[in-house]
């Protein structure tokens, strides 16, 4: 279909009790690689996000009573069905995000299908089981987990479906049911999401959809029939989330973003430390919440390091983004780009940072599937930055990397170097990711130690496996995702002593 006659994609309603919700309010969603709409979607009000909520009240107690075997079979159908659409389903993503489908193909789906397999594969081997104690021979207490009720789910743009299955495996898992508010810059993953969970078996209401902007979260984070609120997004915007959960009690998670260091040890090959600050830096057009923008590179390479990259920057291929070659997308909306744009041209005029490669010209050659009326912008490079400039404080959320030297040598001592490159890479209020690239693995161990961040990497940069909890420090977030931890919380504990002896303890007897 031609984008400028015709939208892609059907108007997107709202997903409430299995069924779907037209209304006349609208916004639309826009291709980043060029620049036009893709559909119009259905835009939520504090009624419509009151009906969610009480779809989600009346399917939560035969949800929540469901044995637990029983839900995990319902998931398991919903992973087969992501699995087999995998690809109708990655180029939605790409249309809507402007990722390449060499990435959505690969990462997007499968990693949110892994997750809520692997929290369906847990709640069926007893991962919802409490724990019992003996006290004396006649008294012992026992554990349970119990479901919250109703949630809310909050997604981000940069990974839209891997996100709302983050969110709903566990809580769906666990017993809950959920409201989802896909971010207003990618919706259209909601709907499908919606749609295999309905076909596979979870009951109308257990996962309902609206779409909207901030004022719509806003009226879920302050409804007070919700339980809980998940969040991934930017740190200020999480900080206003858990005040207003903060006022009705509710349990949050907060996935926040950072200003990850990335450390490159004298030792290190230079191969493997290029290849990682690039994975650390340009995967996902550098739109990646754990990206390590922060590159400390030792004196004693950063010659033959910037030489390499320059090179290897080569392979960074943007273009048609259905082609495999393809894997180098634009970034998601206009107002990131002029952001992103803002943070280069401060860089450079004002941080007055070295220019390595990059910077605020236009992308050459881009095919007609890609205009320049789309979000394109070059792979950046800045180096001889300092901690004091703004590049290198502030969260940037694009392809820009700053390469701060630091005194070091293949002979230095560790002990000579690392206490002040270890302040340098803590200084900062977020610590959500960090990494170490070297071949010495015990100072790595040694220095991951130090690192005050939620998630570290070792000779390695971005995996985040279903199995592995991650999450934040410092104003980086609140709690953790994924693995056994994750699960915890989206129940709560009861627990329930038992006495046995046949009379009960009193201090009120006759003396």
């Amino acid at each position: 279909m031609g984008f400028q006659h015709q939208m892609t994609y059907e108007k997107q309603p709202l997903y409430i009790a299995g069924q779907r919700h037209q209304l006349h309010s609208t916004f639309q969603t826009i291709n980043p690689a060029n620049n036009q709409p893709l559909a119009d979607v259905s835009r939520a009000d504090r009624s419509t996000v009151n009906a969610a909520v009480q779809a989600g009240q009346r399917a939560f107690p035969s949800w929540s009573a469901t044995p637990a075997i029983e839900r995990s079979r319902i998931l398991l159908r919903a992973v087969k069905l992501l699995r087999e659409r995998n690809d109708e389903l990655a180029q939605i993503e790409t249309h809507d995000t402007g990722k390449p489908f060499s990435e959505t193909s690969t990462t997007d789906v499968i990693t949110g299908a892994d997750v809520l397999e692997f929290y369906a594969n847990l709640i069926a081997s007893g991962g919802l089981e409490g724990e019992s104690h003996q006290l004396r021979p006649d008294a012992w207490f026992y554990t349970t987990k119990a479901p919250l009720g109703v949630c809310a789910g909050i997604g981000a743009w940069n990974y839209p479906i891997q996100i709302a299955l983050w969110k709903s495996a566990p809580c769906l898992a666990a017993g809950n049911c959920m409201v989802y508010k896909p971010s207003e810059f990618t919706p259209l993953h909601a709907l499908k999401l919606a749609e295999i969970y309905t076909e596979a078996g979870v009951p109308p209401g257990v996962f309902n959809v609206v779409h909207g902007a901030g004022d719509v979260g806003a009226h879920l984070t302050s409804h007070p029939s919700i339980a809980k609120v998940s969040f991934t997004g930017q740190v200020s915007t999480g900080g206003k989330v858990a005040s207003a959960a903060a006022a009705g009690m509710k349990a949050v998670t907060m996935e926040l973003g950072g200003k990850s260091p990335c450390i490159i040890l004298p030792d290190t090959d230079l191969e493997n430390a290029v290849d990682g600050a690039m994975m650390a830096n340009f995967f996902s057009t550098g739109q990646v919440c754990t990206n390590g923008t922060r590159v400390f590179v030792p004196e004693s390479m950063l010659q033959p390091f910037q030489t390499r990259l320059l090179e290897k920057m080569q392979d960074i291929r943007p273009g048609d983004l259905m082609d495999p070659s393809t894997n180098f997308g634009p970034l998601v909306s206009k107002p990131h780009w002029e952001k992103v744009r803002g943070y280069i041209r401060h860089g450079i005029e004002t941080d007055k940072a070295t220019l390595l490669a990059g910077g605020l010209g236009p992308i050459p050659s881009l095919p007609a599937s890609c205009s320049k009326e789309g979000y394109w912008i070059r792979p950046t490079v800045f180096t001889n930055c300092t901690d004091a400039m703004l590049i290198t404080r502030e969260e940037i959320f694009g392809p820009v990397m700053t390469i701060l030297p630091y005194s070091a040598s293949p002979s230095s001592s560790p002990e000579s170097y690392l206490p002040a490159l270890l302040a340098r890479a803590n200084n900062t209020p977020t610590g959500l990711a960090a990494g170490v690239f070297t071949n010495n693995i015990n100072l790595a161990h040694r220095v991951v130690a130090c690192l005050q961040a939620g998630i570290t990497w070792i000779n390695t940069w971005g995996e985040s496996p279903a199995e592995m909890p991650v999450g934040g420090w410092k104003l980086s977030g609140l709690g953790v995702e994924n693995g056994r931890k994750g699960l915890e919380s989206w129940v709560q504990n009861k627990s329930s002593l038992v006495e046995m002896g046949g009379a009960v303890g009193t201090v009120f007897a006759k003396l």
